[in-house]
């Protein structure tokens, strides 16, 4: 397969190996922190919410409507976004390349990149941001192949959906613009009315978020664009924490054949002919927006993600040997590796969350995923029952999230602090004693201490994974609230 036309057979059963394989993860692996607070969300469906746009509730509660409100039900919407992602990702290849096994060949190298490993798995908001970018790079590819219109208005409703996932979605739309400016074959649809109906449509399909946000001071869009100010002081600190982090995961070798396709794409002395173009074009804003925020602060590992369906198709451009002349040894040697160093690097990972087999010092996939939850939880729930309290308290969303899905019986779980994270639901009023819960290296129970008449310790619980402690948790009695818990 190496550089030549791969065979279907090796293609699909590469490809149905790894769905598989996600899928037995899927099921098995419990939920990290961030997928249960989305699906706490997916209990109460709003149109926003104070970290991202609702689409990611909305799938989590498809998935849970048909399997229930299990692990699996949780995952089972975003599994089916990745097998429609790399539908789109080999279709979009297929027709910009001109070849079906290339794009064969670049729905397998986009299964295989961690990132899509990892998040085309848990249920975050990556996921349907992801699909809808391959599906907008479709939308857009389709143009060019056949010069129709009405391809604008399918773009316009995977912009929509990617709005209704991310905020980063207005990079694709930028890509778009700038596709149109420097391709010579397809400048002619700025003085179409295409581009602008399907624009329309994007916006139409957001305007509900964009009420909410009005509704909600913009506090979610501001969040978001506010992390880092454009006058905050220039460091180097976290321009190699982003580019190693990307490196690691779209896997060593899949990371140098990326940027060898789109650095051939580039390079092209037909650039502004070539439907190859399309792929740079909607790479190049965000990663340059990336790259600049580096310089001023954290980018954090998964925001590129919505980038990997065209990167995909880079890296799939690379693996072709160009023409005459030799390609850089560098890029020979990732065609000769990349797939089966990536194929371990998927392996190792999922095997590592699934049995903890190498005893790593603070996991951080124990750390992030509820490994050895559900005994706390049991516990927790026993104290509360002996204790009588009326509910559990929390200072965090992950602990909200953890206690709300895991808890045998459901008991009311109430967040104390970042209210603002649960303006889709009613203040809760609630009577008698109340158990606080919260790691012991987060423990904030001096600052309940001004609000309750009385903050006892009462346990510490140990949540541990094949014999290693992960996290130590303290549990405490408070009563004696002066008034309605949030003084509503």
């Amino acid at each position: 397969m190496i550089g030549s036309e791969p065979r279907y057979d090796r293609i699909a059963i590469l490809l149905g190996f790894l769905i598989v394989l996600r899928t037995i993860a899927a099921a098995t692996l419990p939920l990290a922190f961030d997928e249960a607070y989305y699906w706490l969300w997916s209990r109460q469906l709003a149109a926003g919410y104070y970290d991202h746009p609702p689409m990611i509730a909305f799938v989590i509660r498809a998935g849970t409507a048909i399997f229930g409100d299990s692990v699996f039900g949780v995952r089972a919407g975003v599994l089916l976004l990745s097998v429609a992602a790399t539908w789109a990702v080999w279709r979009s290849t297929a027709i910009v390349t001109g070849h079906e096994s290339t794009g064969g060949m670049a729905a397998i190298l986009f299964n295989l990149t961690l990132m899509v490993s990892v998040q085309a798995l848990v249920a975050t908001p990556d996921a349907p941001a992801m699909c809808a970018a391959a599906f907008f790079m479709l939308a857009l590819a389709k143009v060019s192949q056949t010069g129709e219109g009405r391809w604008w208005l399918a773009a316009g409703v995977a912009a929509g959906f990617a709005l209704l996932s991310k905020y980063t979605a207005p990079f694709l739309g930028l890509g778009a613009l700038l596709w149109l400016i420097t391709s010579r074959k397809e400048r002619h649809w700025l003085a179409s009315p295409w581009p602008y109906v399907g624009a329309g449509i994007a916006l139409l399909m957001f305007t509900p978020n964009l009420l909410w946000n009005a509704d909600n001071g913009w506090a979610p869009i501001l969040r978001q664009f506010g992390r880092t100010a454009a006058d905050a002081p220039f460091t180097l600190r976290f321009l190699g924490e982003f580019l190693g982090a990307q490196i690691a995961l779209a896997t060593p070798f899949l990371a140098v054949l990326m940027v060898a396709g789109a650095g051939r794409v580039l390079a092209s002395r037909n650039l502004s002919q070539s439907p190859q173009g399309l792929i740079a074009a909607l790479v190049v804003p965000a990663t340059l927006y990336f790259l600049w925020h580096s310089l001023r602060g954290r980018v954090q590992g998964n925001w590129p993600s919505f980038l990997y369906p065209m990167l995909a198709v880079a890296a799939a451009l690379a693996w072709t040997p160009q023409g005459h002349g030799q390609s850089p040894w560098l890029v020979r040697v990732a065609r000769l590796l990349a797939v089966p160093v990536a194929l371990v690097m998927t392996l190792f990972v999922y095997v590592q969350a699934l049995t903890g087999i190498v005893p790593i010092p603070r996991d951080p996939l124990a750390r992030l995923l509820a490994v050895g939850y559900a005994p706390v939880a049991s516990e927790v729930e026993a104290l509360r029952l002996r204790e009588g309290a009326g509910a559990v308290l929390t200072t965090s969303y992950a602990q909200t999230g953890w206690l709300s899905f895991y808890l045998p019986v459901k008991s009311p779980v109430i967040q104390f602090n970042e209210r603002e994270r649960w303006t889709a639901w009613d203040a809760p009023d609630v009577a008698g004693p109340l158990l606080y819960v919260t790691e012991e290296w987060r423990d904030l129970h001096t600052d309940l201490s001004a609000r309750f008449d009385s903050i006892a310790p009462i346990a510490r619980i140990t949540r541990s994974w094949h014999g290693r402690i992960v996290e130590i948790y303290v549990v405490y009695r408070i009563s004696g609230a002066p008034g309605p818990l949030f003084g509503h």
